[in-house]
């Protein structure tokens, strides 16, 4: 071997050039001009002017494997067909993604998660229902993507503004495993005029089952004991809802409402 030349390969192959192509797809962030990197983008252009690629690569910061965030989050969003998709991914299914340890994983996961709650408390200020839809938009993003069943209820009094909302039971809902008086505590304590229960189906599917139904009419009952009106049952899906008031159920007291309870819920 003459001096100056490199150790033949031990396993006797020989030396494969890179091409300038995957040197360019391997670069780093740092290495693209100033005008292609997804933070200097965003202070000019701000986050509306940026794919959702190069948003999740600003959340993520760094590459992985020769690779860049941007190259991850595409990859990333190619598998999962959309951003609401990766957004119901599990950490075992981002972690899963070749460069996307779990470090990233829970990058994601929390900025989703912050972005859920952002909606969930707009609009600022008071929350007044007055049709279905009032509930399914404040509740939609956070409860469509919810793995196991969670039954809210809100609290409303006489101008039907919210007053409190909580989260009753977690898990199978259905009148046989929850005590259907714990869904009063609060508006009895809070003097409300009715509430509205919201539950989700983690099947996807809003369709109300046997169980929804049963539950509707015992809440009913007990309102009607506790002078606290059962004004809807709204059911959330992966992309719909449904209303068991606007599909028949009859929550109005025998002769009519009240006075002063609120109807339009």
């Amino acid at each position: 071997m003459a001096a100056g030349e490199d150790p033949p390969d031990p396993r006797g192959l020989p030396d494969i050039p890179v091409s300038p192509a995957h040197r360019s797809h391997t670069r780093s962030v740092r290495e693209l001009p100033a005008a292609e990197r997804p933070r200097e983008r965003l202070a000019a252009r701000g986050p509306s002017g940026l794919s959702a690629a190069e948003l999740i690569a600003v959340v993520w910061g760094t590459g992985s494997g020769g690779r860049t965030a941007v190259d991850l989050a595409e990859d990333a969003l190619a598998r999962h067909a959309s951003v609401g998709a990766l957004a119901r991914a599990s950490d075992v299914e981002l972690s899963a993604i070749p460069g996307i340890g779990a470090a990233k994983a829970a990058r994601l996961a929390a900025a989703f998660e912050l972005g859920r709650r952002s909606v969930a408390d707009w609009p600022a200020g008071r929350w007044t229902i007055r049709s279905p839809r009032d509930v399914a938009d404040r509740l939609m993003v956070e409860m469509s993507r919810l793995e196991r069943e969670e039954l809210r209820v809100l609290s409303l009094n006489a101008k039907n503004v919210v007053v409190r909302a909580s989260t009753c039971y977690v898990g199978n809902v259905s009148a046989s495993l929850v005590r259907v008086g714990e869904l009063f505590r609060d508006a009895v304590r809070l003097d409300a005029s009715g509430i509205v229960l919201v539950h989700n189906h983690p099947s996807g599917d809003p369709t109300p089952s046997p169980d929804d139904l049963h539950l509707t009419a015992e809440a009913i009952a007990a309102g009607r004991i506790l002078d606290v009106d059962v004004l809807d049952h709204v059911v959330v899906g992966h992309d719909g809802w449904v209303s068991l008031r606007d599909r028949g159920v009859t929550f109005d007291r025998p002769g009519g409402s009240r006075p002063g309870s609120a109807r339009a819920a």
